[in-house]
């Protein structure tokens, strides 16, 4: 009788409580079931997605690497906005590791992942300035084959997965041999672009250039130390006002954890503008596209993307201070009315980005170009091999 008991009550607790819920039934003679919740079923993607790995040398030479990381993240995201696969922009997600600093685990080798895929690119910048250099063994093998293996990569052919490792010692150290990743990386079909620190014939002779063509990738050479040279453009000034207003259409949700994420977003503001004004302008420029997506956080973009509902919402005391009181007509009427705000000042944002591209190119035309950073290295080989899977970049 009792076990029958049981089985009824789990039948109708399976049936009418969400997945997520922890169901607790007590038969009559004291006997505890508990229904673990079942983990919520990943999101599902069917965009096209350009994946790309950023595996950087955080040993003691390697400063200003990561200062050209922090500082040329916006304008790399920025490029990458204007793919298009089959007229649809594809999905940017971006994975960060370190390697080769003394700080990290000796049974590790050294290596740490410190972000997996992600589109949450304010936490990428903000664990791009997290970073810091200390003297280590880099084994670039072993780092290739860590992402190849800790990362969750597209199965899609059509998909553009590439792993950019950048750094200044020889492409052979480490207990993990490159050719064996580089097989892998082969059966994966995924692009290794080793960037080697230093001279173009250092690396060359070093075997990063071997990495590269053992998978199809490309290999580049930067130099690391470059000073970056920041030209202020006549939009600048204005797409900084337009920051301000386009900050003002958040509308946070959540708990503690969507509190702390627009804390990040503002943080990650102060941190562009830190290094230059124009790192800012390029930073805003990528909160005015596609790329930049907050709906976990931000209610007029999980709103758009149908990802909430206002009423559960509600229920759940997750709306924000003003809100709680409201009916949920009167939300919606302001979430609606924040989604058109922003449009607008994004649009007005990516004409004046136009404006601003083009001015740049002009003066860029009268003097000496850039072409050994970490910035013209990743565009130079991304743009092609994303050409050669059939994608095409608006103009």
């Amino acid at each position: 009788m009792r076990s029958t008991l049981i089985c009824t009550l789990l039948s109708v607790c399976l049936f009418t409580v969400p997945s997520f819920a922890e169901v607790v039934v007590v038969d009559p003679g004291d006997k505890v079931v508990i229904i673990k919740p079942s983990p919520k079923p990943p999101k599902v993607i069917t965009q096209n997605r350009i994946q790309i790995a950023l595996l950087l040398d955080t040993s003691n030479s390697m400063d200003g690497l990561i200062n050209q990381a922090k500082a040329q993240l916006w304008n790399i995201v920025n490029e990458l906005s204007a793919a298009r696969c089959g007229g649809v922009q594809p999905l940017l997600q971006v994975a960060l590791y370190e390697y080769g600093n003394s700080r990290l685990s000796q049974g590790e080798g050294y290596i740490r992942q410190v972000l997996p895929f992600t589109t949450d690119l304010d936490k990428l910048s903000e664990k791009l300035f997290e970073l810091t250099t200390n003297g280590g063994s880099e084994y670039c093998g072993m780092v290739i084959q860590d992402a190849l293996n800790g990362l969750e990569w597209s199965s899609s052919e059509a998909d553009l997965k590439t792993i950019y490792i950048a750094g200044n010692e020889p492409f052979t150290q480490g207990p993990v041999d490159y050719r064996e990743a580089s097989k892998l990386s082969m059966a994966k079909n995924i692009l290794v672009n080793p960037i080697f620190c230093g001279p173009r014939q250092t690396g060359v002779a070093t075997n990063w250039q071997d990495g590269a063509t053992l998978t199809g990738g490309c290999y580049l050479s930067i130099d690391q130390n470059r000073q970056m040279v920041y030209v202020k453009a006549p939009q600048d000034d204005q797409i900084a006002k337009l920051n301000q207003e386009l900050n003002s259409t958040y509308i946070v949700y959540g708990g503690r954890k969507a509190v702390a994420s627009r804390e990040r977003q503002s943080a990650q503001d102060a941190n562009a503008m830190a290094l230059a004004p124009q790192v800012a302008t390029q930073r805003t420029l990528t909160k005015s596209s596609r790329n930049y997506n907050n709906s976990t956080w931000d209610l007029v973009d999980a709103y758009k993307q149908k990802e909430v509902d206002l009423d559960e919402l509600k229920k759940k005391d997750q709306l924000p201070a003003g809100f709680a009181d409201k009916p949920v007509e009167e939300i919606e009427a302001e979430v609606k009315k924040q989604s058109e705000k922003r449009t607008e000042i994004q649009n007005r944002i990516q004409e004046l980005g136009k404006e601003r591209t083009k001015w740049l190119a002009d003066q860029a035309s009268k003097g000496e170009k850039t072409e050994d950073t970490l910035e013209a290295a990743i565009l130079k080989s991304i743009r092609q091999q994303a050409m050669d899977k059939k994608y095409t970049f608006a103009e």
